[in-house]
């Protein structure tokens, strides 16, 4: 069995060093052999840089995923050149640096592509995503040595990630949605096999507008004029998913959504 851990959108300094005390405790608890982490945000809010990206390969992250925000520092290029294992979406024109998906050996001996696309909605309008799935996966199949594909889809509307499930459902072992900061609650097996959930969610402080410092979010909204960034610092949280995939078929059979520590419940009567 594969058990995937995939740690959703890590936001700024704070997600990643929560992330760094409690990955031994996550990785023993869903026993997790592979890891893919969404770094597109590390890095103060925008982008990855070598020395984060070091940090994650330290504790044992075996691919790094990104997304659009990648573009926003430009310490992030020489990573993107000269790391495999830091990917970015593949739909992006030609002539942009950086991989699209990487291909890793898991210990049992299959290998695992991770691959990452780019939504157009709402985003820029880049290659088609779809049409650029497609040519990857005819390339993968001719390679006949891919036991199991994941595929991180960044994007900004659920109709598009559903899409995008469906059309690659029975292709892909799991398809995983990112970008949004906010964990849905529909992560299910497709009829075919592949696991899907429309975004893992974010990794970082809640105490937040999706990482954002909250009062700086408000006076954007309020005044509509542009407000300096700064990332927020407190309720820092982990989310993602664990997803099992039968290495024989490549096929999902269970996916399970994780929140780290979890959000109290809490119900009002009146």
């Amino acid at each position: 069995m594969i058990n995937l851990l995939f740690i959703g959108d890590v936001a700024c300094f704070e997600g990643l060093e929560f992330l760094k005390s409690n990955f031994e405790f996550l990785k023993e608890q869903y026993q997790a052999n592979f890891i893919v982490v969404n770094g597109e945000n590390i890095c103060n809010g925008k982008g990855i840089t070598e020395r984060e990206a070091k940090e994650l390969f330290d504790l044992g992250v075996n691919v790094i995923t990104t997304g659009n925000h990648i573009w926003d520092n430009w310490m992030s290029k020489p990573l993107l050149k000269s790391e495999p294992l830091v990917i970015r979406p593949m739909n992006y024109p030609p002539g942009n640096i950086g991989r699209g998906y990487a291909v890793v050996q898991h210990e049992s001996g299959i290998n695992i592509a991770v691959l990452q696309l780019q939504g157009r909605t709402f985003m820029q309008t880049i290659d088609c995503p779809f049409r650029c799935a497609d040519a990857v996966l005819e390339n993968l199949q001719k390679r006949n040595d891919i036991g199991v594909v994941i595929v991180d889809f960044h994007a900004e509307t659920t109709g598009e990630k559903l899409a995008m499930a469906w059309h690659l459902d029975g292709r892909v072992s799991a398809l995983i949605g990112t970008h949004t900061h906010i964990q849905t609650a529909d992560a299910q097996i497709l009829p075919n096999g592949t696991a899907y959930i429309t975004d893992a969610g974010m990794t970082g402080p809640y105490d937040s507008v999706l990482g954002m410092d909250k009062h700086v979010a408000l006076n954007r909204y309020i005044y509509q004029v542009a407000h300096k960034f700064a990332p927020a610092k407190n309720d820092v949280r982990i989310c993602g998913v664990s997803v099992k995939i039968d290495k024989t078929s490549g096929n999902a059979i269970h996916i399970e959504r994780i929140t780290y520590p979890k959000f109290e419940n809490s119900v009002t009567l009146e």
